[in-house]
């Protein structure tokens, strides 16, 4: 039979253990009572439903909050006019922001302060990066987004340069980015806010992708940090899939394979990948 190896730090990162920690106790304290997350908890849409479940509901429109309900501040954080917006409406108000990410909150003020113009590595749409641009706008400073190499054109005549880096971006972009700036700015001041557990899911892929026959990614359509890990996989192993549950696997795929490996990515909970781990081994007796 082939043999199955599951990556070291596949599925849970803490911030999410904490979140969803975060928003089990919430439920179990006001049973009965209205609770809303700022969009996703964390970007898996089977975890987020098993805790619709439990009475914690995500918020599709701010027309639906009414005054005593209680909000949950998602592991991606917010911008922080909005919550002191939500106080304002009489909301109560749980922060369950990852504290990588307010890390990063806490860097782009510092290089504000210090009077740099600050580039943000990340997703221009990202909810982690629309909260950190707010915590750039509270600071009164300076900065962008910046999704693609293209997008260093609009800084290249600047002599003072921070940078900083959604917590879940690609370390090889993030190294790439910090080379060509140290080339044109006059100064550059790096802070590396890629969160560990970014950083290890991604060397777990550098290392097994190369090995294996078949590599399977498991996490949300929506999950940053999952596409991240199989585009990594993709580029050292063309027989990788991206699959959010054991449903998805396709038994073709498994085809005279020795070995397979698997991760997931950091918002991808135990029991999904166990059912993944249990069909790939029905699927190769």
């Amino acid at each position: 039979m082939a043999k199955i190896i599951v990556a070291p730090h596949a599925g849970f990162c803490f911030g999410v253990k904490r979140a969803i920690s975060i928003a089990e106790k919430v439920s179990r304290e006001n049973k009965g009572k209205r609770i809303w997350t700022i969009g996703p908890l964390i970007h898996n849409p089977q975890e987020v439903e098993r805790l619709r479940k439990e009475g914690v509901e995500v918020l599709e429109t701010e027309e639906n909050l009414s005054a005593g309900d209680t909000v949950i501040i998602r592991s991606h954080g917010i911008p922080p006019d909005k919550e002191i917006e939500y106080v304002k409406k009489g909301l109560k108000v749980v922060d369950a922001t990852c504290p990588y990410v307010k890390a990063v909150h806490q860097a782009v003020e510092k290089l504000v302060e210090e009077g740099y113009f600050v580039v943000l590595l990340g997703e221009k749409n990202h909810p982690e990066v629309i909260g950190t641009l707010g915590y750039l706008k509270k600071a009164g400073g300076e900065g962008i987004v910046v999704e693609t190499k293209e997008d260093l054109e609009k800084v290249k005549h600047l002599e003072k340069i921070g940078i900083v880096a959604q917590t879940t971006q690609n370390e090889q972009f993030f190294k790439e980015v910090v080379g060509e700036l140290a080339l044109w700015a006059k100064e550059l001041k790096v802070i590396n806010t890629i969160c560990n557990a970014t950083s290890e899911r991604q060397e777990d892929v550098y290392e097994l992708a190369p090995k294996v026959d078949v590599m399977i990614i498991v996490g949300g359509k929506n999950s940053g940090n999952t596409r991240r890990l199989y585009e990594i996989s993709r580029s050292l192993n063309p027989r990788s899939y991206h699959v959010e549950t054991a449903q998805e696997l396709e038994e073709a795929w498994f085809s005279g394979v020795e070995k397979v490996g698997i991760t997931a990515g950091a918002s991808t909970p135990d029991w999904i990948i166990e059912e993944v781990v249990k069909r790939i081994e029905e699927i190769l007796r």
